[in-house]
């Protein structure tokens, strides 16, 4: 940790081609430029190395995962060294034969990695198929201590689950990252603003509940039959967004955090001190069904 209250942050949003070493590259060149911008802490997109493969269920598709640590990590180890960032990894990871994740590594300023998580929350929706290609998560919801705060990673569809945000935030999380891939399909184009509305407020609202810095990386631009609308953001612990993107072109966007309005914030809005922890039991049943 420095001694200055201020982080700032960087995210990276972008438009994915067919190569991912080329995807690799324009990453590389993102991640320099938002460091050369003040940048401490950067986070790029979900499975930034290719275009959103999960369109479709096709086994030719796993060629694509990688072991981690492996040659993605090592090249963006050896970077965060060097330029003296953190820097939120979301990859592709092959875990054994038959054992995918969609997880994000978390690579501390030192270039070592400061731990992974791997994504928990897997949808199956049209184009979204998610469950065909990741195993569910097993690494729990926690934060990572870095040169430049407690991080915190959640992926995309774990954006709409309270529980992961606040089980996030009570292992000492400031920031919550959410790299992402969200877009809509032509049959939804009609009701694309009302669905980025509603994807913002309950991130926003996680942000107010917890008292955390939320940050939400997204790819941008049309692939295949999904077009992604951008819109990263970074809020304040109070719901407050303090940096955005336009939802039609890359951008590399740089937010500063005052990490005391953590405390302003919860002193003013004790959520976290007035929880009924004792009262929350059934929050470990699926449902209550009153008719059964």
């Amino acid at each position: 940790m420095t001694e200055d209250n201020t982080r700032t942050l960087g995210l990276i949003q972008q438009t994915c081609g067919d190569d991912p070493a080329k995807n690799l590259e324009s990453a590389l060149r993102a991640i320099i430029e938002a460091a050369k911008r003040g940048a401490q802490i950067i986070c790029l997109q979900e499975l930034f190395r290719s275009r959103y493969f999960c369109q479709t269920e096709d086994a030719d598709w796993f060629a694509l995962a990688e072991s981690v640590p492996g040659p993605t990590t090592d090249t963006l180890c050896k970077l965060a060294g060097g330029l003296g960032v953190v820097l939120i990894a979301p990859l592709f990871e092959k875990r054994a034969e038959g054992i995918y994740h969609n997880t994000a590594v978390v690579i501390d300023a030192d270039g070592t990695i400061s731990g992974k998580y791997r994504k928990m929350h897997i949808p199956d929706d049209p184009l979204f198929h998610e469950k065909f290609y990741f195993t569910p998560g097993d690494t729990g919801f926690q934060s990572f201590n870095t040169r430049y705060g407690w991080v915190g990673v959640l992926i995309c569809w774990d954006q709409w689950f309270p529980e992961a945000a606040r089980l996030t935030a009570l292992s000492g999380a400031q920031f919550l990252f959410y790299p992402t891939a969200i877009g809509y399909q032509e049959a939804d184009a009609g009701e694309k603003e009302k669905q980025a509305a509603a994807w913002e407020t309950v991130q926003k609202g996680h942000s107010i509940a917890n008292g955390v810095f939320l940050a939400t990386a997204n790819r941008v631009g049309r692939e295949d039959a999904l077009t992604f609308w951008g819109k990263s953001f970074v809020c304040d612990p109070f719901g407050e967004v303090i940096a955005s993107a336009g939802e039609d072109k890359p951008e590399i966007l740089i937010a500063n955090c005052d990490l005391s309005k953590i405390e302003q914030t919860r002193q003013n809005w004790p959520f976290l001190r007035d929880r009924r922890v004792d009262a929350y039991k059934n929050l470990t049943r699926l449902y209550d069904d009153p008719h059964a």
